[in-house]
């Protein structure tokens, strides 16, 4: 009740705000709607483009917020004649024109050809898009791997992603944040399939209706969904060829009318990939280098299935169901000479093995509620529910022989059963309407996250599994954050202002019980932050924009760096969780040019307070652990260019680079302070070639870096090709891609704290070919009409 009292409140109120709106419906001359058709509002005296919409199903389309001036109305749509209206005026009052009757063009029906495609790369005021369909070298990808092609974007060799120079990205899907973090996250991300993915959004400076965790902004990964009316569908299938062959297989379907929508995919990933790490490491003068193989066997298949219902012009309900099913083996052989300060040869050497199996279950489902009207009312209501199970078995054998292997000395084989069960609940309330000529959105959000997680580890002897209780735990961790936001934008002649703040509160509660009971721990957090954020975008003239943006973000701990149990590698390395660390705290702030909607150069500045990281720590003579402590303080310097262009009918280009310096100020005695200048470039050629195959040359490089504060990394970069033909009038896609051809993607580092020194360097089966054929089904032609060449389409671009 007390929500529609607020909603009354709001819209009662606008109504006495002097607002100018432009309203109308299309339709044909025999009454029927113009779904899609491209609404652009001129300046009368200068005939320049001053803001554009497209109509909706019905044909109805409205302009918000427009100034008193005189206008024209130039509407175009696939198969109609252009319309142009005549000159009105605007002056403190609305204009309704009630219906555009457009005439159809016979004589363009019968020679239309559809040449137009959505740029690859998308520059906008508040992101960067990455259109995973317009590139070749997207075939086989899993979402995971797509992020390396990414513009902006630098894949770690632990596997973080880091943009613009920081870690710490909180992923959408679809528009909703996903709650997965560290490992759990790579894991679902690499379930995705590229055929499954529409586009990449990266936001490095999200406003303050967004959740305010990442440090590095938020990337949005938009799954595909087909918006034609009638029924269609794509079916993919891919073959990669590494050290071993896998697939991965997907089918997409679309069914809509006038009232529903009912549609879904499922895709699989089959095979196996191979991985290396070796980690040469010197401890108290004694030399451990260690040589790891690794061979993964994985068995991942998804399922996604949508249903919307139209009840009226005003109001949707929605409901998506999500599902991921992940079954994979791995196998692991070390071989770890051990040479004391002093000897010319081993003394002994360890030789341990890793057999896991890891079976997960990911499910989660949402249902929401959407209204919208054309006086600029919206409300958006969407309850989830998520369900993550992992059962995870790991045999690890250990055996020590004498310095030229004829001997054991001693053995070890340890057995682990960790279990991981993670439940969450999220709900949301977003409203927005127009307000003092411009915008205003509020909203509320809650979501509970509970996780159970088991521990248990088992000497081994004679086939049998004895429970070694000084070593097994349960740790649960619960964590709450509810949330409240507003945020305001208007236009005012050529700056557009947007400010926001943003209130969140954290409660959480980590228990660790140990089955011996005397190494019990709890850890209880109740914190409240705010999180402003705004900006302001200046046009200087129809070719150059000016952008100064600022926000402030927060970065938490993921469940699993605070279980500070132990979680054993090898006999003498295992990894442990710290249940003190602190949640980081980011302040960014962006300076950005953009030239022609094309050519976007920034700079900007962040500081980082409590900066953890991943660091290894002795212990005793031999052993090492790995642990997340809060050590230092960064700041970053970036430098960011991206370039789509489009040279002639024939070629297009596109370039990104990030030119970024990380200085890192140590707040912890072991961590030793650090500069590090580091250059990231991306770049992509697309040749349009005789017989209609496109050919595609892209590649990445990273020059040397610091990883999780602590890691000297070395330059690393991959060079790759694809060709793309298709047949059957544009149904069938084929693709050939060859991927990291000079094998130049494996990782180098070295590391000191305190008195441990590794050199490090791993990699995987990154050189590969790949095979894609895809198939698409069923009615495309108002697909075809939307993806319409136009004499706006880059002003189309500006239509956020």
């Amino acid at each position: 009740m007390k929500s529609i009292l607020i909603y009354i409140a709001l819209s009662s109120f606008s109504f006495l705000q002097a607002q100018n709106i432009i309203s109308g419906k299309v339709i044909t001359a025999n009454q029927q709607p113009v779904p899609s058709a491209i609404i652009s509002l001129l300046d009368a005296e200068t005939n320049s483009f001053i803001k554009g919409e497209l109509s909706n199903d019905t044909g109805n389309f409205n302009f918000k917020s427009i100034e008193n001036g005189t206008y024209i109305i130039l509407i175009t749509s696939l198969g109609l004649k252009d319309y142009k209206s005549e000159t009105f005026v605007l002056n403190n009052s609305n204009k309704n024109f009630n219906t555009f009757i457009m005439q159809e063009d016979l004589a363009e029906l019968d020679e239309v050809t559809v040449v137009a495609e959505k740029p690859m790369i998308e520059v906008r005021a508040d992101k960067t898009v990455f259109n995973v369909a317009n590139t070749v070298n997207a075939i086989g990808d899993s979402g995971f791997e797509l992020l390396r092609k990414a513009p902006g974007i630098i894949i770690d060799n632990s596997d973080s992603i880091i943009v613009e120079g920081k870690a710490g990205v909180l992923f959408y899907i679809d528009d909703r944040p996903s709650v997965l973090r560290g490992q759990d996250l790579v894991n679902f991300l690499k379930t995705l399939q590229a055929a499954d993915i529409e586009s990449i959004e990266i936001i490095t400076q999200p406003s303050s209706r967004f959740d305010a965790e990442g440090n590095a902004g938020i990337i949005n990964i938009k799954l595909k969904r087909d918006k034609s009316l009638g029924t269609n569908g794509t079916v993919a299938s891919s073959l990669t060829i590494g050290d071993f062959a896998r697939t991965s297989n997907s089918v997409s379907f679309n069914n809509r009318n006038k009232k529903t929508s009912l549609y879904g995919t499922y895709s699989n990933f089959f095979g196996k990939s191979t991985g290396f790490i070796n980690l040469n490491r010197t401890q108290n003068g004694t030399n451990f280098n260690a040589r790891t193989t690794s061979v993964y066997d994985a068995n991942r298949n998804n399922i996604r299935i949508g249903f919307d219902y139209y009840s009226n012009k005003k109001s949707t309900f929605g409901i998506i169901v999500n599902g991921n099913f992940n079954n994979s083996n791995s196998e692991s052989d070390s071989r770890t000479p051990i040479t004391p300060s002093g000897a010319n040869s081993p003394t002994e050497v360890l030789v341990a093995g890793s057999d896991s199996e890891n079976r997960t279950t990911n499910f989660f489902s949402n249902i929401n509620y959407r209204f919208k009207d054309t006086l600029g009312h919206s409300l958006n209501i969407d309850l989830d529910y998520g369900k993550y199970d992992s059962e995870r078995e790991n045999l690890q054998p250990n055996r020590y022989f004498n310095g030229d292997e004829t001997q054991v000395l001693s053995e070890n084989i340890v057995f682990f059963d960790t279990p991981i069960d993670i439940s969450i609940i999220s709900g949301q309330i977003d409203y927005e309407q127009n307000f003092l000529k411009g915008t205003l959105s509020i909203g509320v959000k809650y979501s509970k996250v509970k996780t159970d997680n088991s521990f248990d580890a088992f000497d081994r002897a004679n086939g049998n599994n004895d429970l070694d209780e000084s070593q097994s735990n349960d740790f649960s961790y619960d964590e709450q954050i509810s949330a409240a936001y507003f945020n305001f934008s208007r236009k005012i002649d050529k700056f557009n202002l947007q400010f926001g703040l943003r209130l969140e509160n954290t409660v959480s509660d980590g228990i660790l019980t140990s089955l011996l009971g005397d190494q019990d721990d709890r850890v209880k957090r109740n914190y409240t932050n705010w999180f402003p954020s705004g900006g302001i975008t200046y046009q200087v003239n129809q070719k150059n924009s000016l952008a100064l943006i600022y926000s402030k973000r927060i970065q938490r701990p993921n469940y699993q760096s605070l279980n500070p149990f132990q979680y054993r590698i090898d006999e003498l390395s295992f990894r442990q969780g710290n249940p003190f660390l602190q949640p980081q705290y980011t302040d960014n702030v962006k300076l950005s040019h953009t030239y022609n909607y094309r050519l976007t150069t920034s700079l900007s500045y962040s500081f980082i307070s409590d900066f953890f990281a991943q660091v290894t720590e002795a212990v005793g003579d031999e052993q090492n652990f790995i642990i997340q402590r809060n050590v230092a303080n960064q700041k970053i310097i970036n430098l960011g260019i991206s370039y789509p262009t489009k040279i002639n009918d024939w070629w297009r280009i596109y370039a990104s680079l990030n030119a970024y310096r990380s200085i890192y100020e140590a707040t912890n005695p072991d961590f030793v302070s650090t500069k590090q200048n580091t250059l990231s470039f991306y770049a992509q050629n697309t040749f349009k070639l005789p017989k209609a195959i496109t050919f595609e040359v892209s590649g990445w490089y990273s020059s040397p870096s610091v990883w999780g504060g602590t890691y000297q990394t070395r330059s690393l970069g991959s060079l790759n090709l694809a060709f793309q033909k298709k047949f059957l009038n544009d149904k069938l896609t084929a693709r050939l891609g060859f991927n990291d051809i000079l094998f130049t993607s494996p990782w180098q580092g070295t590391t000191r704290f305190g008195d441990l020194f590794i050199d490090g360097n791993g990699g995987g089966d990154s050189r590969q070919i790949r095979f894609n054929l895809t198939y698409n089904f069923g009615r495309d032609e108002i697909k075809k009409a939307q993806q319409r060449d136009t004499s706006i389409e880059e002003e189309k671009d500006r239509i956020n």
